[in-house]
């Protein structure tokens, strides 16, 4: 068993891929997660959520917006988690934005772009346009438009970007011994955000708070837990949370419990406020209970070694989909809505397998070139910015002497 020693006379020690490292099944799952929102998207326009007990199984796999948010909550929050507990500094908060925006903006502004301009059912006008540029389409009536609809997650997304430099402000003081208070402090602010669709906002017609970052915030919340969880000495919650079997039967439980009326009514029905937040607290449930395993391994702490379960989600294929599971997100009600008209198909009107196999091809294809013309490009432009600016090459180099955190072993864990 795998335990790590911390001594106030000598550095904390952590495996480095705990603080920074990349996870290879994630992006497997990233991708996961895209193919889920197109395939309910595609079982909706096809009408088979209509379909007796398996239509109720399509609709709900939107839920894999929650493994999305769960992600971001993750990977964004375990450098503050990190910081949190001696092992290492979070990114300042202006280079963190800079990131987030080349990340997310070239390849969605390419996207809305093209839906405007070419799409006729799309709509017209300045506000259409600015509204979706600036992914503020959930807080302006009538701007979610045909071929951008899946945006409204995305913009929830951008306001979690955001949000989270305030979020770890707000917890700065728990760091050393009071660190043991964020996940404490982190469950309380997920359980108080699970009152928000009780919330009467006024909105103004055809605009839902429903569909803003406070009630999803326990989506986002069940990612930065395991980012927590992931930095702290081995116990007994990390030896449950790494076994795949129970893990993955709780994730299942919570998809078939959303499947029913509980989490909400067939189709686009708006549910009770009782029924969004059960369906919040089932799809966080879902999120945690696919994602732990693949952060803890076979072995407890991040590692190379993998069970044969998460080796497939590292498989060339996997990784792929999911370098490629934005530009899938953001472009396939696009290819969608092509499909229909080219194969002679009415929406609505059957065809489900042979639609959402043309969609998943071609939506493909046009992700990987979204990845290699626009993504990437703009990675690597940023990358080679930032390597001509003096404060950025000294931080590297800084980065780069310090030796990384390193893991050791102990049958204790020892306080002096």
């Amino acid at each position: 068993m795998n335990t790590y020693e911390v001594r106030p006379d000598t550095p904390p020690t952590l495996p480095h891929q705990a603080v920074r490292g990349f996870v290879p099944a994630l992006e497997g799952m990233r991708g996961l997660a895209a193919l889920g929102v197109l395939l309910t998207h595609v079982a909706f326009q096809t009408g088979a959520v209509s379909t007796p007990v398996l239509g109720r199984i399509w609709g709900r796999f939107d839920l894999a917006v929650a493994v999305f948010f769960a992600l971001s909550g993750f990977l964004l929050w375990r450098p503050h988690a990190a910081a949190a507990r001696g092992f290492g500094t979070a990114s300042p908060v202006g280079r963190y934005f800079l990131h987030r925006a080349v990340r997310i903006l070239p390849a969605y502004w390419v996207v809305v772009g093209v839906v405007l301009t070419f799409l006729p059912s799309a709509g017209d006008g300045w506000r259409v346009w600015a509204s979706n540029l600036g992914l503020v389409q959930v807080f302006v009536p009538l701007t979610l438009t045909d071929g951008l609809t899946q945006m409204w997650s995305l913009s929830v997304e951008v306001a979690f970007y955001l949000v989270l430099p305030l979020l770890a402000f707000a917890l700065v003081r728990l760091r050393g011994p009071a660190a043991r208070l964020r996940i404490p402090v982190l469950l309380t602010a997920i359980v108080l955000s699970l009152g928000w669709g009780f919330v009467p906002v006024p909105t103004p017609d055809g605009i839902h708070a429903d569909n803003w970052l406070p009630g999803y915030l326990p989506w986002f919340g069940a990612g930065m837990v395991l980012a927590e969880l992931v930095m702290l000495p081995e116990g007994p919650v990390h030896r449950f949370v790494r076994r795949r079997g129970p893990m993955t039967a709780i994730a299942l439980v919570a998809f078939g419990l959303a499947c029913t009326d509980l989490a909400g009514p067939e189709g686009l029905q708006r549910a009770q406020p009782w029924q969004y937040m059960v369906k919040i607290v089932l799809g966080a449930v879902l999120a945690f209970g696919l994602l732990a395993p693949l952060v803890f391994g076979a072995g407890g702490h991040p590692s190379p070694t993998r069970p044969r379960a998460v080796w497939s989600l590292s498989s060339p294929l996997a990784l792929a989909v999911g370098r490629w599971s934005y530009g899938l997100f953001i472009w396939h009600l696009l290819v969608l809505s092509i499909v229909f008209p080219v194969f002679g198909i009415l929406p609505f009107d059957g065809s489900f397998v042979f639609v959402l196999f043309v969609t998943v091809i071609l939506s493909l294809a046009v992700a990987s070139a979204s990845y290699a013309l626009v993504e990437e490009p703009a990675r690597v432009a940023l990358a080679r910015w930032e390597a001509r600016q003096p404060r950025v090459r000294s931080a590297t180099r800084a980065r780069q002497a310090a030796p990384p955190p390193s893991s050791c072993r102990s049958d204790t864990i020892r306080r002096r």
